[in-house]
């Protein structure tokens, strides 16, 4: 596949052709398991306290003669603290047992837990060459839900790896006619439920990554753009090119990340 370079002007500036790591197969279930691998990998252990709700002294006897026992009363024989009482009288309630007031869980999470997932080397660097080839297919990264500039898939030029500041980037993607894509990736939107309340209040929508040959100073003036991604071509993942499993993001590449790419050899099986 050959496609065409543009620079920050939207003038096109020569061609390239594409490595063998965008002719792989398209498989989102090999993508699916290379996400969820790195998403389980990123989550921190949590769990209750394994004293949660067994902190209450709830012992009452169950032998059919003791005086300090619910034996023979006709309640139920769930655990009870007692409360108060007269002689032979107790006023108690429930206790400790998950059907009563303050008590533990049944199956609480545990911080035990081990939520790591592996994935082998091999089927990891499929799953990546394969999202590599979603994100050049026009209609896969349309259903995604991307408004494409009608020249996509391009490549862009060097140039944009010198860009400092972000308002020249700005400039240089409304040229490429990424103007759409920008307001959708802009617009933020309040979570349904109880994650509002969690630290997550506000959902946004994934725009477009840019995927560089190096450190330049283009990582830096991408940072304030929102749903924008940017990412060495060394450093890239299944995740990125696929957030939530979803194939097709729109990807900006630059002329030497492809070359790099082609050079190293990267994310081929070795």
């Amino acid at each position: 596949m050959k496609l065409k370079i543009m620079d920050a002007q939207k003038a096109e500036n020569g061609s390239i052709d594409m490595p063998e790591q965008f002719s792989e197969d398209i498989r989102p279930d090999i993508i699916w398991r290379a996400v969820m691998a790195i998403q389980n990998n990123a989550r921190q252990p949590y769990g209750s306290d394994p004293e949660a709700g067994k902190k209450a002294v709830a012992r009452v006897s169950r032998r059919r003669r003791d005086w300090k026992g619910s034996y023979g009363l006709g309640i139920s024989r769930v655990p009870r603290k007692v409360l108060s009482h007269r002689g032979t009288r107790f006023n108690w309630v429930g206790a400790v047992a998950p059907g009563m007031v303050g008590g533990r869980k049944a199956h609480p999470p545990k911080a035990t837990k081990v939520w790591e997932q592996k994935v082998n080397k091999n089927e990891n660097r499929k799953a990546i060459r394969s999202a590599l080839a979603a994100t050049l297919d026009k209609k896969i990264v349309e259903e995604r839900g991307h408004k494409l500039p009608e020249s996509y898939p391009f490549i862009i030029d060097d140039s944009f790896e010198q860009i400092k500041k972000t308002k020249d980037l700005n400039k240089a993607l409304l040229a490429l006619g990424l103007e759409k894509e920008m307001e959708r990736a802009s617009k933020k939107n309040v979570r349904a439920g109880k994650g509002k309340m969690r630290g997550r209040r506000y959902k946004r929508a994934k725009g477009p990554l840019i995927v560089v040959s190096k450190q330049c100073s283009l990582i830096k003036a991408a940072m304030n753009v929102p749903g924008i991604d940017i990412t060495e071509v060394s450093k890239v993942n299944a995740e990125l090119l696929a957030p939530g499993a979803d194939i097709g993001r729109l990807t900006l590449y630059t002329k030497s990340a492809i070359e790099r790419m082609e050079k190293e050899k990267l994310f081929m099986n070795k």
